[in-house]
C-alpha cells in the first residue's frame, strides 16, 4: 500500500484519539481483536512500571493477552510465586500466553525456561537460545508441548537478525519451534515485514509489532502509522493468511510516559484492521 493509503488509515484512527487522550480510563475492549486478529502486548513496553501498574493499563487498554518480561515475574521466582502472579492476571481478565524476550545461554538456562513457562502455564516461550542448544529446546518442546518462537534482534545481532536466520535452523525442527518476528526489527535490516511473512509463514508463532523511523540500523520506535512500515500491508498479509498468534505491541517509545503513545498505537492498529475487514 502507497503512502497515501496509509495516511488515510491513520486519519480514521485519530478520529477516536482525542478522547482516549483525555481520559483513558474510557478504552474498552475491542470486538475486532477476537474475530479477526488477536491483539497482546509484550510487558517490556511498560518495563519502568510495575506489575500491578503493567495489568492496569493493559486492562485500560482493552487488551486481553500479555506476555510478561523478566522485570514483572523474574525468571527465579518459585512455582507458588509463579501461579500467584498467573492467578492475578486471569483476574483482571487478561490471559497470560507467554514470556520473554528469553535469553538461552546455557543448558540450566533452556531447563529453567521451560520450568517457570510450565508453570504459568503459557503457551509460548519468545527465546534466544543459543545455536549450540537447540537441540535441547527442541528436546523440551517434545517433552512440555511449550511453543518456542524466536525473536530476530536486527542489526547487530549476531545469533538471529532476520527472520530468515531463524527459519534456517527451525524448518526442519518441531512445527512448535519457529519465529517471533519482531517487525520494527525487521524493517531496520532493510527488509519488508510483508514479504518476510510470506516467506516465513509456515513459522510464525508470535509477532511483536511496531513501528520504527527509519529503515536502518539508526531507527527508532514511534507511533504506529508515524513511522516507514506498512502496517496496513503487512496486517492484510496476516488476514490473507488466517494467521491465529498474538500480535503483540512492543512499544519502546517513552517509557516513562506510555499510556498516549501507545493508545494511539493501539487505535492505528485497530482502525487498520477494522478497515481491512471490509475491502
Amino acid at each position: 500500500m502507497n503512502k497515501s493509503t496509509r495516511r488515510k488509515f491513520l486519519k480514521m484512527a485519530s478520529i477516536t484519539m482525542p478522547a482516549v487522550l483525555l481520559n483513558p480510563k474510557r478504552i474498552v475492549n475491542h470486538p475486532s481483536e477476537d474475530s479477526i486478529l488477536k491483539l497482546g502486548i509484550a510487558s517490556y513496553s511498560f518495563r519502568n512500571y510495575n506489575l500491578d501498574q503493567t495489568i492496569q493499563m493493559t486492562q485500560r487498554l482493552g487488551i486481553q493477552n500479555l506476555a510478561l518480561k523478566s522485570m514483572h515475574l523474574p525468571l527465579d521466582k518459585d512455582a507458588d510465586f509463579i501461579k500467584s502472579v498467573k492467578k492475578k492476571i486471569n483476574e483482571a481478565g487478561i490471559k497470560l500466553y507467554g514470556a520473554g524476550v528469553i535469553y538461552m545461554n546455557n543448558e540450566a538456562e533452556v531447563e529453567n525456561a521451560f520450568r517457570y513457562a510450565k508453570e504459568a502455564e503459557m503457551e509460548v516461550i519468545i527465546g534466544v537460545p543459543r545455536h549450540e542448544l537447540l537441540d535441547l529446546t527442541e528436546k523440551k518442546i517434545i517433552e512440555t508441548g511449550i511453543k518456542v518462537a524466536i525473536h530476530n534482534h536486527g542489526p547487530g545481532d549476531d545469533l538471529y537478525p532476520s527472520p530468515e536466520s531463524v527459519y534456517e535452523k527451525v524448518k526442519n525442527r518441531d512445527s512448535r519451534f519457529g519465529l517471533c518476528m519482531d517487525v520494527g526489527h525487521t524493517q531496520r535490516i532493510g527488509l519488508d515485514p510483508a514479504g518476510e511473512t510470506q516467506k516465513y509463514f509456515d513459522r510464525l508463532l508470535d509477532i511483536h509489532l511496531k513501528d520504527v523511523d527509519q529503515s536502518n540500523e539508526q531507527g527508532d520506535t514511534v507511533e504506529i502509522g508515524r513511522g516507514v512500515i506498512d502496517i496496513p500491508g503487512f496486517m492484510k498479509v496476516l488476514i490473507d493468511k488466517n494467521y491465529q498468534g498474538i500480535i503483540s505491541f512492543e512499544y519502546e517509545k517513552d517509557p516513562d510516559d506510555i499510556l498516549p503513545g501507545i493508545s494511539e498505537t493501539i487505535g492505528y492498529s485497530r482502525g487498520v484492521i477494522d478497515t481491512l475487514k471490509i475491502v
